[in-house]
């Protein structure tokens, strides 16, 4: 009874989405607010009958119901209670179901703090919203149901959840992930409502931008959390592979970026709206473009699901729908966008400019190497893989090109800006930023390759930068303090993301540069020495695990003083019988000692696999200073609306 329950739900979710993206347009034509109103009690109860059809799908996972087609396949009676529950989400069709429920949610969140907008703009985003879960609730209920029964015959065991997402990553990265995935289609409906209302004014980028930071920031912590599982998961000790399933999640965190920062011109300066515009359709479509990479079957990846075609076609066709469809009205509206301000070619709204084309060429570049092996496989022009090489080479000089933007954007002004004012204040910060790019590499690590002494200086000249600026715009205060206090909170949601992205750039470039790895044969009672630590193998025990058995090592490292215990497993699950690879690390702000059990050799021996990586763990920080810094933006006074009477 309860998962028929839980079908119906999403069948009348269903309906109320077509009621919610209809509806309102016709108050909306007549202007009639009490028809408008509509629009903002649909999101509401949409959410709340999709709340009701994923928790009874849940429920159906913690009772073992393997009489539902998708339980049996995702679950099984010995796996842990927390697993049950992230099961739900991790195979296609509970995934699908999440996909729904955010939007919803994000949706219910748009009416509900939107209460101080007019309410004909209201219920066009709202409109549009509706008509986006209409597709995606109707691409589960014809092709990805996940309530399907197995009556009369049902098996008495579940096929059990894939080994490699029974980890406590797999409980949040999904959920965080697909809260930005989706967050993109809240400013994609502000921009559909300012084309076909004709307001594309600041006040509608002031609308739209808490939106976009919201969604980014989500994103940004979707992103961090799939590559700290991958790191520790996957035994490689690899944080990013340029994986197919990886880019289909930074291409919209790019135009995402890139959208974010034209919106502030937008907000400020009522210019780039068609820009604006574009950007918003582009990061949705490539969240829709990533949906489909994943689950049509055409990828080959660790992170896809194993889908059918028709599947595919159907996210296909919504894609082609969506951005056809926005791209048709851009065309036909477009030409009403004209700026409200110039601006010179020395000024803050170019430096933004600069910094959206590289955002935006490197959202192509990640497109193409991830597109281009599927386009030459269907041309027969053979099997083409596109590795770190190609991404690398290409990527990773817009990176550098921007940071040598970014150190003097943001204290340029708006309209227009003598350089002299801006570039003399630096002068020190370039001397200081390539003493520190050329020592800090020679003294610490006693060699340096040019892009770390590269990516070193640059960080530091963008460091320096931001004092710079924060000396600047506080000089005329009685105190330093005081002067502080008073700068507000947006702009320290920007200096905390920009310091995040400095955190990532030198994680990656040290990391890259200077992590060691040994694959060795240790048998009890060896050591293997690495840098300063020390590791000695004390042997392999046997272990059991709730769903499975494993061959538990046990590792001494020690430094001086300092010893730790560190305990790889590689684990067999016993339903699919998968052979797991659980690595141990240990792990602080400067260094991550990584360990991994390979194969069992003769006399008890092992292969071992150790890494030492430096500063690993300042990516993931960094992703985290930029989601925090997006918050923090997201608290300034100036979006906080007030309902109107």
């Amino acid at each position: 009874m309860w998962v028929e329950l839980g079908q119906f739900a999403l069948v009348l979710a269903f309906v109320v989405a077509i009621f919610q993206g209809s509806v309102p347009w016709i108050g909306v034509a007549r202007g009639d607010a009490r028809v408008q109103a509509i629009a903002r009690s649909a999101a509401y109860a949409q959410a709340m009958l999709l709340v009701m059809s994923f928790g009874l799908l849940t429920l159906a996972f913690l009772r073992n119901d393997f009489s539902v087609d998708y339980v049996a396949r995702q679950s099984n009676t010995l796996l842990p209670v927390w697993y049950k529950i992230s099961a739900v989400w991790g195979g296609h069709e509970g995934s699908l179901l999440l996909w729904a429920l955010v939007l919803s949610l994000w949706t219910a969140a748009v009416a509900r703090f939107s209460r101080g907008l007019p309410l004909a703009m209201t219920a066009r985003v709202l409109a549009v919203l509706g008509l986006v879960s209409v597709a995606i609730i109707s691409f589960i209920l014809f092709t990805s149901n996940p309530f399907n029964r197995l009556l009369p015959d049902f098996p008495i065991e579940g096929n059990d959840l894939n080994p490699l997402l029974q980890d406590p990553g797999l409980i949040f990265h999904p959920p965080m992930l697909y809260m930005g995935y989706v967050g993109f289609a809240v400013p994609f409906a502000f921009a559909m409502a300012g084309l076909m209302g004709g307001r594309l004014d600041s006040a509608w980028a002031r609308w739209s931008r808490p939106w976009t930071i919201a969604a980014w920031s989500f994103l940004s912590c979707g992103i961090a959390l799939g590559s700290w599982w991958a790191y520790y998961e996957l035994g490689w000790g690899g944080w990013w592979f340029w994986d197919p399933v990886e880019n289909a999640s930074f291409m919209p965190w790019l135009a995402g970026t890139a959208l974010l920062h034209s919106l502030a011109v937008t907000e400020k300066r009522g210019v780039f709206k068609a820009w604006t515009v574009l950007l918003a359709i582009i990061a949705f479509a490539l969240s829709l473009l990533g949906t489909f990479l994943v689950r049509s079957g055409v990828l080959t990846s660790v992170h896809a699901f194993a889908a059918d075609p028709s599947r595919g076609l159907f996210v296909l066709g919504i894609l082609i729908a969506v951005v056809g469809g926005s791209l048709g009205l851009f065309a036909w509206r477009g030409s009403s966008l004209h700026n409200e301000s110039r601006h010179g070619l020395a000024s803050r709204e170019m430096f933004l400019l600069a910094n959206n084309l590289f955002l935006l060429v490197a959202t192509v570049i990640v497109l193409l190497g991830t597109l281009f092996p599927l386009i030459a496989d269907a041309l027969d022009l053979g099997k083409i893989s596109v590795g770190p090489p190609y991404f690398n080479l290409l990527f990773v000089p817009l990176v550098m090109l921007l940071l040598v933007f970014l150190g003097v954007g943001p204290q340029t002004n708006w309209k227009r800006q003598s350089m002299d004012v801006v570039l003399l204040p630096m002068g020190k910060v370039v001397l200081a930023a390539l003493v520190i790019g050329i020592a800090v590499p020679l003294l610490i690590y006693g060699h340096m390759p040019w892009y770390v002494g590269l990516a070193i200086g640059l960080c530091a000249w963008v460091f320096g930068g931001q004092l710079v600026d924060i000396a600047r715009k506080t000089r005329n205060a009685s105190s330093l303090g005081e002067g502080l206090r008073k700068l507000p909170r947006s702009y320290w949601g920007m200096q905390l993301a920009h310091l995040g992205l400095l955190m990532t750039v030198l994680g990656v470039a040290l990391t890259s540069a200077y992590s060691v790895e040994k694959d060795v044969r240790l048998a009890p009672g060896q050591e293997l020495a690495v840098g300063d630590y020390r590791f000695q193998f004390e042997g392999v025990t046997d272990h059991q695990g709730p769903n499975y058995v494993a061959q538990r090592g046990t590792l001494t490292v020690s430094h001086g003083g300092w010893s730790q215990v560190l305990h790889p497993e590689k684990r067999v699950y016993r339903v699919q019988q998968n052979p797991m690879t659980e690595a141990a690390i240990s792990g602080n702000l400067w260094r991550d000692l990584y360990v991994a059990l390979g194969e069992p050799l003769d006399q008890g021996a092992w292969a071992v696999r150790v890494y030492h990586k430096p500063m690993v763990r300042w990516m993931w920080f960094g992703a985290l200073f930029m989601a925090l810094g997006g918050v923090l933006s997201m608290l300034d006074k100036r979006y906080r609306l007030r309902q109107t009477r």
